[in-house]
């Protein structure tokens, strides 16, 4: 593979209903899932990984068509992807458990929700996709993004990007990150690597542009915590705040980060989740219902 690789974890694959998966495992404790968002790949983790495996069985996929996962042989809304990653998430007897889901990977674990109720214990949106995505800027936006994959050529460079201030502003600087130079090499390297590897990000693409959850949302019946950027220019803070209205869920905003917040601020996200996860959150949420 010519991609970055998630530090202390093992990379596995597994064939699951017409689909190579790639996914990786590893850490010690209470299982949690964590899904990337479209044109991304398990390594947009590299950040948040080291910070959850001493407290949790980690699972990082990628999605089908994304990374190392060949595509699904076809496509229909985004319950397919949804049903992978808890295809994978059994065989390796990690069910139930607590899931994250970043951008798309948010609209792919509440439709896991939805769908397997059993199986999900505890969710975290972070700038979760699938509410104003409809609007005309944001839909030709990403249109523009899936079809020109302008960051296939920032991957074949990205050691460069990853040197240059410049560079890094002009690829993540737009759309995805509120400070482009706070970004770690690494996370640089992780958001970047595997978009040589994908061979099918427009299925995804379309499934989500015509997914509106709204009506399902008072479905979901397990704790939420909703993570945001405050700067996120891509999905609106005005969706995490319907995100929390609609789903009864925790709410916490990050200053100083915009749509990648996994990568920019991981240590500010991995307490917000070992706080919902491990201090009371979980019992508060009981309690309410």
């Amino acid at each position: 593979m010519t991609d970055a690789k998630l530090p202390g974890l093992e990379e596995r694959f597994a064939e699951v209903k017409g689909v190579r998966m790639r996914y990786f495992v590893g850490g010690s404790g209470p299982p949690l899932v964590l899904v990337h968002g479209l044109g991304g790949a398990a390594s947009n983790w590299t950040e948040l990984v080291p910070l959850l495996t001493p407290r949790h069985r980690l699972l990082v996929p990628d999605l089908p068509g994304h990374g190392g996962s060949t595509a699904l042989p076809a496509v229909s809304g985004l319950d397919p992807f949804a049903d992978r990653v808890a295809l994978v998430a059994e065989s390796e007897g990690m069910l139930p458990a607590a899931i994250v889901g970043h951008s798309l990977g948010g609209m792919v674990v509440l439709r896991l929700a939805l769908r397997r109720p059993d199986c999900v214990q505890a969710l975290v949106l972070a700038s979760a996709a699938g509410l104003s995505i409809g609007n005309v800027w944001g839909r030709n936006l990403l249109s523009i993004f899936t079809s020109v994959r302008p960051g296939r050529l920032a991957a074949r460079h990205r050691r460069w990007v990853s040197r240059s201030q410049l560079l890094r502003r002009l690829v993540f600087g737009f759309v995805s990150v509120a400070d482009p130079p706070g970004l770690t090499n690494e996370a640089v390297e992780g958001f970047l690597a595997a978009q040589l590897l994908h061979t099918d990000v427009d299925s995804a693409w379309q499934a989500l542009r015509v997914d509106d959850p709204r009506q399902e949302l008072e479905g979901v019946r397990c704790p939420v915590l909703v993570l945001w950027g405050a700067e996120d220019v891509q999905l609106p803070l005005d969706d995490a705040f319907e995100y929390t209205r609609r789903l009864r869920a925790r709410l916490r905003v990050l200053a100083g980060c915009g749509h990648l917040l996994i990568g920019e601020r991981p240590d500010v996200c991995a307490d917000a989740i070992e706080d919902f996860l491990g201090d009371g959150g979980l019992e508060r949420h009981h309690l309410r219902t």
